[in-house]
């Protein structure tokens, strides 16, 4: 089957799918033929779909993705600048979560939406971990403080050792400001060698907090765990990662506990215009 298939009653040859094209593999040589592939191109296609969604006429199909699947972008429901800017500034880090937890179908939304972010050509090779049961994430909590009191010793930043004192002085006392008695934690992993998986699970994992927010629930990186979960070993047995696979960042997750009302100042940006 080939991947690439022409409605010939629905092209109007308007030539948005060819120069939509990231890989450029897409032809059209004159207003009066039709799109085609290059020869021997179907491999440098990186299945992003962008000549099936920028066509307006529904006349093109990928094999790998058949139109029915592909929904019509409901226009009506974007939001404006104000709403999206004001979302990102009220967008708060929370620590104090509610004693209850959220339902396995709104997680599974919240990836299903995650997915939608954009990596590297198209690899899309993030993958996640979640963390339903709160007395798990109190273990993981747990291994972090393990690992905190091994390495202490072995901290000679003054400031980093001072933090770590308080994490576990405050974990003795019943307190825990690792991951903060957050209901749920999500873990962010890839395989540990491919280019730019870092960056894609931070992107993806970003829109995953932005999209808990706009659903009523709180989020908080989890530093502290992201930087034990690649080195201490009862810790990396503990979330069974995939065999390769690499943490690149978490978030606890809950519903919080108290709302905002304000926005905080930030410094201004430090920025350097070329012209």
């Amino acid at each position: 089957m080939s991947l690439f298939t022409i409605d010939l009653k629905k092209c109007k040859r308007d030539g948005m799918c060819a120069k939509e094209c990231p890989a450029q593999i897409i032809v059209l040589t004159d207003k009066d033929t039709f799109p085609t592939l290059m020869e021997n191109s179907e491999e440098s296609c990186i299945n992003c779909g962008h000549c099936v969604a920028v066509c307006p006429h529904g006349a093109l199909t990928l094999s790998t993705m058949p139109l029915a699947e592909c929904p019509s972008i409901q226009h009506k429901l974007l939001p404006g600048a104000s709403p999206i800017k004001q979302l990102l500034m009220a967008r708060r880090s929370i620590r104090f979560y509610k004693n209850s937890v959220a339902a396995h179908d709104l997680l599974e939304e919240l990836i299903d939406t995650a997915r939608y972010a954009p990596t590297g050509s198209n690899k899309q090779q993030v993958q996640w971990t979640v963390f339903e049961n709160p007395s798990e994430v109190n273990r993981l909590a747990s291994m972090v403080i393990d690992f905190a009191r091994l390495m202490l010793p072995l901290t000679t930043d003054e400031t980093m050792a001072k933090s770590m004192e308080r994490k576990i002085a405050a974990w003795d006392k019943g307190i825990d400001s690792i991951l903060r008695s957050a209901p749920h934690l999500i873990v962010v992993h890839s395989q540990a060698d491919l280019p730019f998986a870092e960056a894609d699970c931070v992107i993806a994992l970003t829109y995953l907090e932005l999209y808990a927010y706009a659903k009523g629930l709180g989020t908080c990186w989890a530093g502290y765990l992201t930087a034990a979960a690649n080195f201490h070993e009862p810790l990396i047995q503990a979330m069974d990662l995939p065999q390769g696979h690499k943490c690149f960042g978490a978030v606890m997750l809950g519903y919080p506990q108290y709302k905002y009302t304000r926005i905080p100042t930030r410094n201004a940006p430090v920025v350097t215009w070329r012209k």
